[in-house]
């Protein structure tokens, strides 16, 4: 069954790449739109048909509802895929894409919403009886009650953006005397960032590990996860290496994280794939933080330990199909690994390293993924994030996957801008890594320039 003719893919780089593909699988046209900063990118080719909304500058094009909409139009479309980022998460782009007889593939307007806003989605977690960092009910209005709740939670805290990602809009505040300026710093960043100044509050749990469960839900109450993913080696709050299974989690920790995922999902009515993300600490107590509404750019390593297509099941899911799997069906075999390729300096503070690619030479053999639409001769933009591709190995063991992993760094060569892979062999080769000792202050911890 073919759920739809033909899908506009609004997006660009590696996920647009990689939509495409799972529609060619599908038997679906593909449309891709592009910037005239993209003019020149490789998986247009790819694409069935191919539509420039505008000049380079995102507001101008990709995150241009109107020109995406008249895109989608023009090239009758059935459905679009946002991809990650851009308008992934925007329930004005999920609504307009509704009255306008084109199925977002994605959750409902009704779920990004609720879950978009990290207030409400603690408020439903703890309804859900989902565990929950403690902190303020809902949102904390002025410095006054801010003081008030974490003198009662007790410092350190973490003052977050309700509309946050990407670490934006969040403080810490170690003592009552850092509250004022770290609140107001994060409601300033959070309204720049946003255009959404509100802020909560939450304990600040020191050392832990960032574990996420990948769930896929029908539009007919069926909710199923696909296990963890461990997203702890982090830079500034931003994700770098990210694999699955998790060193820290065993099957019963996972079934109950993954239940709480579940329930979660549940309550919300949620459609379509998604991302609960948690806090794990030292002792092995998880605690609930976001739900992300989108596909995820770590969702590969999910796909290789589950040999399900993630975003094949998301378009199925949103022409109606029901879930074809069960909790029952889903085992995780082997362990995977992905590195994020981006082209920045780690040697300058990791500043982006935009510029033409002169020679571009993927690794590959047995176990290697590469999903990237850089090629020699590419021309980084500088307009937008600086992924380059993402490196994915997948072995029996994490010991195998490590290996693997080193020796695809090593093949890989991208040369005419500065990339992030010799930070990588760094970084595979630490002891703590190597024995899976991680949490999300590894990289400042161990590697002190970065």
């Amino acid at each position: 069954m073919k759920p739809f003719s033909r899908i506009l893919v609004a997006n660009r780089g590696e996920i647009a790449q990689r939509v495409i593909r799972a529609c060619r699988e599908l038997g679906i046209e593909s449309v891709a739109v592009y910037s005239e900063a993209d003019r020149h990118a490789s998986y247009l080719d790819l694409a069935d048909h191919k539509v420039c909304i505008g000049p380079a500058p995102s507001l101008n094009s990709y995150l241009d509802i109107s020109k995406i909409i008249a895109a989608a139009e023009i090239t009758d479309v059935e459905a679009i895929h946002p991809g990650y980022g851009f308008l992934s998460e925007n329930p004005q782009f999920a609504e307009i894409c509704q009255s306008c007889r084109i199925q977002f593939i994605g959750p409902t307007v009704d779920n990004i919403r609720q879950l978009g806003d990290k207030a409400m989605a603690r408020e439903l977690a703890m309804a859900s009886e989902v565990p929950v960092v403690p902190g303020s009910p809902e949102i904390v209005e002025d410095e006054e009650e801010g003081l008030r709740i974490s003198r009662e939670i007790g410092f350190p805290v973490l003052i977050k953006a309700v509309a946050g990602g990407g670490g934006r809009g969040m403080r810490i505040a170690r003592e009552e005397s850092t509250f004022v300026a770290a609140y107001q710093a994060a409601r300033t960043e959070a309204a720049n960032a946003f255009k959404n100044s509100d802020v909560y509050i939450e304990k600040l749990i020191e050392k832990p590990r960032h574990v996420e469960i990948q769930i896929l839900a029908d539009s007919y109450g069926s909710v199923i996860h696909l296990g963890e993913r461990d997203c702890s080696l982090q830079r500034r709050h931003q994700k770098l290496v990210e694999e699955s299974p998790s060193p820290a989690v065993d099957d019963d920790l996972r079934a109950r994280m993954g239940a709480s995922a579940v329930n979660l999902a549940k309550a919300s009515g949620y459609r379509g794939a998604g991302t609960v993300e948690f806090l794990l600490d030292r002792e092995g107590n998880y605690y609930f933080i976001e739900m992300n509404t989108r596909i995820q750019v770590e969702h590969p390593v999910t796909e290789m330990v589950t040999g399900i297509d993630l975003v094949q099941e998301q378009i199925r899911i949103a022409s109606g199909v029901p879930l074809r799997y069960r909790q029952e069906d889903i085992k995780i075999n082997g362990h995977a690994m992905e590195c994020r390729i981006n082209a920045e300096d780690p040697s300058r503070d990791f500043a982006p390293s935009p510029g033409k690619i002169v020679d571009f030479r993927a690794p590959g053999g047995m176990g290697v993924r590469l999903d990237s639409h850089a090629y020699s001769g590419y021309t980084v933009p500088s307009n937008y994030d600086s992924l380059l591709g993402k490196l994915i190995v997948h072995r029996d063991t994490r010991e195998e996957a490590i290996l693997t992993m080193r020796r695809a760094l090593d093949e890989f060569t991208i040369e005419g801008v500065h990339t992030t892979i010799p930070f990588y062999s760094e970084v595979l080769q630490h002891f703590h890594f190597v024995k899976g000792n991680l949490d999300t202050g590894f990289i400042e911890e161990y590697l002190i320039d970065a």
